[in-house]
């Protein structure tokens, strides 16, 4: 199977952010053109995250997707705040080609089969974010009882058709992401895992992909350490199919 790389912009307030463990956010640059610059780049897909998921962040970001939909080729994702099907079918709408739910999934598991039964599980995803093995709701602020593997089973047998797993500890860290996790639940899962947080260099993206389907990357292709191509160039010499 052929392997993803996915670029991820945190937006807040119409702008891209980049922090460490969900913090210290600094501002990147305009989603749109980020977006354009990554595709051409050779990223197989964005990713757009509201990390503010206010209502005002929540028009704000669709406004942006809108205008981001419109010039973007590869498939869109958006997550953050989504609460409801009507969340779901407005973020669609807009542009999106899946939708990332995270919090409203732990507090209400059937969105995730009302979300698939409308609207094909091929465009919902189970964001989880992690820390101990343990699921974090809240931008990763909010603890809970869940265990990640577990969780990740459940989301799947609700309708998710694929899982995004964030490793917290990793998150911006650039260490390397958490390999242990993603192998666990790759194995643990029948659909797709896309595994972020902890990327540091074009390697540990490799490393990473030995086991999940694809790799999500931001800091170092916002601040310019390598690109999506780079990245491709070193997942290839692994051995690992990729699309050039």
């Amino acid at each position: 199977m052929m392997r993803r790389i996915v670029v991820c912009l945190d937006v807040d307030g119409g702008r891209v952010v980049k922090g460490v463990r969900f913090e210290s956010l600094r501002d990147i640059g305009d989603p749109a053109e980020l977006a354009e610059r990554y595709e051409a780049q050779g990223a197989d897909e964005i990713v757009f995250l509201d990390i503010s998921a206010s209502a005002d962040g929540r028009a704000t970001l669709l406004d942006t997707a809108r205008r981001t939909a419109e010039r973007l080729f590869v498939p869109l994702t958006i997550g953050g705040g989504i609460r409801s099907v009507d969340d779901i079918a407005r973020t669609l709408r807009a542009g999106a080609d899946k939708v990332s739910i995270n919090s409203a999934a732990v507090t209400r598991p059937a969105l995730l089969t009302e979300a698939a039964r409308q609207f094909g599980s091929q465009c919902v995803v189970a964001s989880i974010d992690a820390k101990d093995g343990q699921v974090y709701t809240h931008g990763g602020r909010t603890p809970t009882t869940l265990d990640a593997i577990e969780w990740a089973r459940t989301c799947v047998e609700h309708g998710a058709g694929e899982i995004l797993l964030t490793s917290i500890e990793r998150d911006g860290s650039r260490e390397g992401y958490d390999l242990e996790l993603t192998r666990a639940i790759a194995a643990s899962v029948s659909v797709p895992v896309v595994a972020s947080g902890g990327a540091g260099n074009p390697q540990h993206v490799a490393d990473v992909l030995a086991d999940a389907d694809a790799a999500l990357v931001a800091g170092i292709v916002h601040d310019g350490i390598t690109t999506v191509g780079e990245i491709k160039a070193t997942v290839t010499r692994a051995g690992i199919p990729c699309r050039l």
